[in-house]
């Protein structure tokens, strides 16, 4: 059996399922990326370079759908250059590095589509108005920009025989005529990485001297909290966040908080509103902080991410409804209590109270009290970590994932070949 998967990137949400594939089933698995081509873990990886996309000419509405287009070239060219590589399956992110075009090249080969999000403009739970709060009014032009987004994403859910998003909330975005095609299955979490690593980085109270964590020294008898995002923005409630901490660093001294991730902008439209400053800037701008007490680590490989998150007393993670974080996932992983906002993707996964807390998005005052429960005896909430980690393990960990995968996989062989079982076809030696 011969997959060939498809993403900008390597190994993104594909990478783990394929070195599975190779290592256990003995598949062969072809990646189709914008990386250099090389063989990592027995993956074939084939870098592509995108045919256009668009110029700072193109009609504002029409950009992503320019880009996406290019991205399709790119990879269409590359493969209809290697005859070698004939999939049984395809396996593609739809709407980044898109495999549409080749059902040209495969017309008999089954697609699979990761499908993550589905714009709805005007939507009480949409991510472009949920952040009302904040007076930024979104432009005209932003509203017509998000339907044009969704095009390449129809054009993806026509094209495929079955297709999966990572949670229901994500799945329930999407339009009723194709929730039938879709199935949900979540990225998987790697337990490997990502687990409790019982008191020797988050020891009790009463044992707690002198530690260093992801590089930082936490002084005796110190709480920590973490937070973490790929980028400082106002969808991941950076700014509420700060306020939070703020209230917390005013009521306790013997707080660190530890915020793994980078001051830019990766999903949303905050720039248009910050003057020129970035939203940290802004932030700080609005009231004193304890910068002291706050200690930006920046972009942090991922074992100093789990070190952290499994060291940590309590985790905050806000949301507006949109895509969900690994990084909540990760921290529920190792064993930490999550403090989320109370917002459907948070809440398909924390139940308050059992294993983890919610509280109200807008509020920091909510936040900041709900924390300070916790940062009275953190010992009394571990049980809350323990949940998570419980359920991350048995229905979210790679190990729970892979086999609903291979099912996927072969529902997918079944919708088009019409065999009772994909036949797997061992690699030559």
């Amino acid at each position: 059996m011969h997959i060939l998967y498809v993403h900008q990137n390597f190994p993104a949400q594909f990478g783990h399922i394929a070195a599975h594939l190779v290592r256990e089933l003995r598949w062969q698995a072809t990646f189709v990326s914008l990386l250099p081509a090389e063989f990592r873990n027995g993956i074939d990886l084939v870098n592509y370079v995108p045919t256009g996309g668009a110029r700072a000419t193109s009609q504002f509405c029409s950009r992503s759908f320019e880009n996406y287009v290019g991205h399709a070239g790119g990879v269409y060219n590359v493969l209809r250059g290697r005859t070698d590589i004939r999939p049984d399956l395809i396996v593609s992110h739809a709407g980044l590095a898109s495999g549409l075009f080749l059902r040209e090249l495969y017309p008999d080969v089954p697609i699979i589509d990761l499908f993550e999000y589905y714009y709805r403009p005007h939507d009480p739970q949409s991510d472009m108005t949920f952040r009302a709060d904040l007076g930024w009014q979104p432009s005209e032009a932003s509203f017509l920009r998000a339907r044009c987004r969704n095009a390449a994403i129809l054009l993806e859910l026509q094209n495929c025989q079955v297709g999966y998003s990572p949670t229901e909330f994500q799945k329930s975005c999407f339009p009723a005529e194709y929730q039938s095609k879709l199935r949900v299955i979540f990225d998987g979490v790697d337990r490997k990485l990502y687990h409790g690593r019982g008191e020797k980085l988050r020891p009790p109270m009463a044992d707690r001297g002198t530690r260093k964590i992801a590089g930082v020294e936490i002084p005796a008898g110190t709480r920590v909290v973490t937070y973490a995002s790929r980028g400082f923005e106002t969808m991941r409630g950076f700014d509420l966040f700060m306020k939070a901490a703020k209230i917390i660093c005013d009521q306790r001294t013997d707080v660190i908080f530890l915020v793994a991730g980078d001051d830019r902008i990766v999903y949303g439209g905050d720039a248009q509103y910050l003057g020129g400053k970035t939203l940290a800037q802004w932030v700080f701008d609005q009231g004193n902080y304890d910068v002291g007490r706050i200690k930006f680590l920046g972009t942090v490989e991922p074992s100093v991410l789990a070190e952290m998150l499994a060291a940590t007393d309590l985790h905050m993670y806000l949301t507006v409804p949109f895509v969900l974080s690994w990084s909540m996932m990760n921290a529920m992983s190792c064993g930490a209590v999550v403090l989320g906002s109370r917002t459907p993707p948070v809440q398909e996964m924390i139940t308050d109270g059992e294993n983890g807390l919610l509280a109200d998005f807008f509020s920091p005052e909510d936040f900041a009290e709900k924390a300070i429960q916790v940062l009275n005896d953190p010992d009394a909430f571990r049980p809350l970590g323990r949940a998570a980690e419980r359920m991350i393990e048995t229905k979210y960990s790679m190990d729970a994932v892979l086999p609903q995968m291979v099912k996927l996989y072969e529902e997918a062989l079944q919708v088009k070949t019409g065999l009772e079982s994909p036949r797997p076809r061992p690699i030559a030696k």
